[in-house]
């Protein structure tokens, strides 16, 4: 599989994809001229399966490592989580020169960059994602952050790490439940950037387990959404413009998330309804056609996901929630709004009526 490269003005990085890369994690740390230190951050299932061969491979090619775990979980997301990372730093003398290294999902991906932006102003960082949406989508970008109580993702940095190391093995203990919420994001990609990703997806005839996927067709899903990934984001590091396509299904998405507790729903579940709720809205504004609409709901639920906003939710929860959300911008929510496949649009004009009207 091909390396790709994030182009950015002060630190662009490689996208390494490589079967059967974990064990040569150190030897690629190397490469980075970076202090010895590393601290591992994971979640304790993950580190059951990998952990050994990450810190055998870290310690072969001369690195001092610790390890830090934390419970698999949204709801484990949060600035205490952060401020025991911080502890086991303190306690194994982590230097400005060390690397914080995150071993797990998008959820580990995410904290683990918060932490290392914010220890000592700055320490390195590596990703090693070992979930289909963190592979992806999560692991790419620097977007890091904890939860707030009242939203998702509201305490957060932009901070980039210095590799990113996609092992596609890994996949292979990955829960099937995982794996779909992963399908979503690959989805996303389609419906935003690449109409040939969307159509390679809709000519297969399952897509509700990795089982159903040739070697071929994983590493088209996995190099496209991460080339799609990095050309975003080597034009908008920051979110000042295009890189807010991202978000598409992202906004009513992170309002059923924060709804429902974190309990009810993994991110990509949540996606996947933001997206159906997306493409409703876009149909409602005359954007996009019916048609279309009906394709994209017909291949997310080809995957397995659902596509069905709660019942228990009340609409006046949802947009009061949807106000709170990051992309806010003079006090407008801006949506993202499909207007063909492969296409999208930033529209700031979606009226609480309008979302009613298309979600009723």
């Amino acid at each position: 599989m091909p390396n790709i490269t994030v182009n950015l003005p002060q630190n662009s990085y490689k996208i390494a994809i490589s079967p059967g890369s974990l064990a040569q994690l150190g030897s690629q740390m190397k490469q980075l001229a970076i202090g010895d230190k590393v601290l591992v951050i994971s979640n304790p299932e993950i580190f059951n399966h990998y952990g050994e061969t990450c810190l055998k491979s870290l310690e072969l090619a001369g690195f001092e490592t610790c390890t830090h775990l934390i419970p698999a979980g949204e709801e484990y997301k949060t600035p205490q989580s952060i401020q025991q990372v911080y502890d086991t730093a303190l306690a194994n003398h982590l230097e400005r020169s060390s690397t914080f290294v995150a071993l797990g999902g998008g959820v580990i991906g995410d904290m683990t960059g918060f932490a290392a932006a914010t220890w000592l102003r700055g320490v390195n960082f590596v990703q090693v994602p070992t979930s289909l949406l963190a592979i992806v989508d999560a692991s790419v970008g620097g977007k890091t952050g904890v939860n707030h109580p009242q939203g998702k993702n509201l305490i957060g940095a932009f901070y980039q790490p210095k590799l990113v190391a996609i092992d596609p093995t890994l996949l292979q203990t990955l829960p099937p439940r995982e794996f779909r919420a992963g399908m979503a994001e690959v989805i996303k990609y389609g419906i935003i950037w690449d109409e040939d990703l969307f159509t390679k997806l809709e000519n297969c005839d399952r897509l509700d387990s990795l089982e159903y996927l040739s070697d071929e067709l994983l590493e088209i899903i996995i190099t496209r959404s991460c080339q799609a990934k990095a050309e975003v984001v080597s034009q908008d590091e920051k979110e000042a413009g295009l890189r807010a396509i991202l978000n598409y299904g992202h906004t009513i998405g992170h309002a059923v998330e924060s709804l429902t507790n974190y309990q009810q729903f993994v991110h990509g579940e949540a996606v996947a309804i933001g997206m159906v709720a997306a493409g409703k809205i876009a149909v409602e504004m005359g954007l996009w056609t019916e048609e279309k609409a009906k394709r994209q709901d017909a291949l997310i639920a080809k995957t397995g996901l659902p596509t069905d906003i709660p019942s228990e939710l009340a609409m006046e929860d949802i947009l009061s929630t949807i106000k709170s959300d990051k992309k806010v911008k003079a006090g407008k929510v801006r949506f993202i709004l499909p207007t063909t496949i492969g296409e999208v649009i930033i529209s700031d004009q979606v009226t609480p009526e309008i979302i009613t009207s298309a979600l009723k």
